[in-house]
């Protein structure tokens, strides 16, 4: 004789793992998306939406400098997350990072005066290639 009990327990199981399933691949990768008023940034939790107007800098930087995770992960060769400049740390100031590749390039957007975003994808082309319209982007607005 087979319990009803167990039944639940198989749902909540099957729930769980799928929900598992879905926060890694949203945070697998950055989802970006562009538009003609902007870019928004996707990490699983962590979403950014900047307007091209709002751009004062887009550089390519081979690292990134040290700062102190508030909040975040770190796996492999992805860092994601709020961190804080170790210079800036009386200035309250967080910075989005969403790095798919450590070890590549990073884009480094700096808006509003003095706030950063750092991010790329795990491939450098398609890291390049966003670069180029970002700037193009900007250089237009300003």
């Amino acid at each position: 004789m087979i319990k009803k009990g167990h039944r639940l327990w198989n749902v909540i199981i099957v729930l769980t793992i799928v929900f598992c399933l879905m926060v890694f691949i949203a945070h697998f990768k950055n989802w970006v998306k562009k538009d003609q008023d902007g870019i928004k940034l996707l990490s699983g939790f962590y979403y950014k939406e900047l307007k091209y107007s709002e751009l004062d800098s887009v550089l390519i930087v081979e690292k990134m400098p040290p700062m102190m995770r508030l909040n975040g992960f770190s796996a492999f060769e992805k860092e994601k997350g709020l961190f804080q400049d170790f210079k800036d740390s009386l200035t309250d100031k967080k910075v989005h990072v969403y790095v798919d590749n450590i070890s590549h390039q990073k884009i480094k957007l700096v808006y509003n005066d003095s706030s950063k975003i750092y991010f790329n994808y795990a491939d450098s082309l398609k890291t390049e290639a966003i670069f180029k319209n970002l700037k193009a982007k900007m250089e237009l607005t300003n």
